[in-house]
């Protein structure tokens, strides 16, 4: 390892130093302030093998001192115990047993368990043979090698190296972001704001990645929402236009039925109640029909049930006459085994349904990954975000879609039918308005959590 300090006015034009002189590759060591500025102590060609390599050399050098150090004790014990058996034949066995054992303290510490293996014993004596037979193991185990200890100061440092570039790559990362601020500011921007929306750090660097050097709108401070309104992907449903067959499927309490209550009442005040039906596959719980039969007999509109694949495919067959069909789905959470059968009996009976995505807003960006990545077997065409007066933020839900790559197809906003269903290609300008209005009065990301996602130093292998 070639270790050289460099001197230098600042720790920008330092770390210019080392980058010229030992390349990219350099490892820092330590920084300090001086008299002439910032001192550095950088290294290169660190070669974490060669010291592998050292510390096992180092381990069976030890190992084979030790099995030398045990195996000269053992002939020692062995030498000193030769005359014993002629002394134990005139004492009788239960002296034997009262005589105190020879202090330890006189025995090299690696023939202490050997010492005992070896101790006085009586000639082989009908009584005694197997007391007899046992002694010659423990001499034979006395000969072999002590396993080599893990030497604690090796490991110790070694602990101490990683505390140690950790504590650089977060001192780098903090004057990194620094410098990145000088640099790009707009595109700091983007990531102070969306990280402020709760927009996950991997999402939020998607996003900034494509912002520009610089922006013909009044206000810049409108650069952030407009790149997520960019990201952010939104269909314009048929459904309530040229009907079909569409099917929500999603996590229990998301709010399948209600969307379906919506949707149905929509339809039915822009083309009547005659050519629509209503049919439920939840067969697993206790009175979940009942809420979807309820809007049904308010709408004055059709209302089935089918408990499998096969009774769903009759009873497509029975409803082709009619134009739209909607189907509520069981809900099921992310780890339930009987997912996969519900979505195959889907597949089974409305093989040509559309499937539509229900997405709670309030629920955590890791139980919206879950039941992102459990419904994916559905082939979801779009989604619908559901609960947004419920939830406090929308970062998860809009990482969630733009991460995904789901198309929202419509928002909810309250429990009114049909008025707080919205179409959201209409309403996307809105959404990205409101999950700013959400994280108004919120505490920002303070310097640390943006130094921490955004500016990360690669650490050498």
């Amino acid at each position: 390892m070639k270790i050289k300090r460099y001197t230098a006015s600042s720790m920008r034009a330092a770390l210019a130093l080392v980058r010229d002189e030992q390349g990219p590759d350099a490892v820092i060591l330590s920084s300090r302030r001086c008299e002439e500025g910032i001192e550095v102590i950088a290294a290169i060609d660190y070669d974490e093998g060669l010291f592998a390599e050292a510390k096992r050399q180092m381990l069976a050098a030890q190992a084979e001192v030790q099995a030398e150090v045990a195996s000269k004790a053992a002939a020692a014990v062995q030498g000193a115990a030769a005359p014993a058996p002629s002394r134990a034949k005139v004492l009788p066995q239960a002296s034997r047993i009262e005589t105190p054992r020879p202090q330890a303290a006189a025995v090299p510490k690696a023939a202490r368990v050997p010492a005992v293996a070896a101790a006085p014993k009586p000639p082989a004596t009908p009584s005694h043979a197997h007391a007899a037979t046992t002694a010659v193991p423990a001499a034979t185990a006395a000969a072999a090698p002590v396993p080599a200890k893990p030497d604690f100061g090796i490991t110790l440092m070694q602990r101490e190296m990683r505390e140690m570039r950790r504590m650089l790559e977060h001192g780098m990362a903090g004057m990194t972001w620094h410098d990145k601020r000088l640099r790009e500011p707009l595109k700091t921007q983007v990531l102070e704001q969306l990280s402020a929306l709760d927009i996950e750090p991997d999402v939020a660097s998607a996003i900034a990645a494509g912002t520009p050097t610089q922006t013909n709108l009044k206000d810049p401070g409108n650069v952030p929402l407009a790149m997520l309104i960019k990201h952010l992907s939104f269909i314009d449903d048929t459904t309530l236009t040229k009907g079909g067959i569409t099917a929500l499927v999603g996590p229990t309490g998301a709010g399948k039925t209600t969307s379906i209550a919506k949707l149905a009442a929509r339809w039915c005040l822009m083309h009547g109640n005659r050519d629509i039906a209503l049919v439920s596959t939840d067969a697993y719980r206790i009175g979940a029909r009942e809420q979807l039969m309820t809007y049904a007999r308010i709408l004055d509109v059709p209302m089935h049930t089918a408990n499998s694949g096969k009774q769903l495919g009759i009873l497509m067959e029975r409803l082709s006459d009619k134009k739209l069909v909607l189907i509520d789905t069981a809900g099921m959470g992310p780890r339930d085994k009987r997912l996969r059968e519900q979505i195959a009996a889907l597949k089974q009976g409305a093989a040509d349904a559309k499937v539509i995505l229900t997405l709670p807003a309030q629920a955590e960006s890791q139980a919206l990954e879950d039941i992102v990545r459990a419904f994916a077997h559905a082939k979801p065409e779009s989604c619908i975000i559901t609960k947004i007066d419920e939830a406090s933020t929308l970062g998860g839900v809009l990482s969630t879609a733009i991460r995904h790559k789901l198309k929202i197809a419509y928002v909810c906003d309250g429990q009114k039918v049909p008025d707080d269903l919205h179409a959201a290609q209409q309403r996307r300008v809105w959404l990205a308005r409101l999950a700013q209005h959400m994280k108004a009065g919120a505490p920002r990301r303070d310097a640390a959590y943006l130094a921490q996602h955004f500016a990360k130093v690669p650490a050498h292998a």
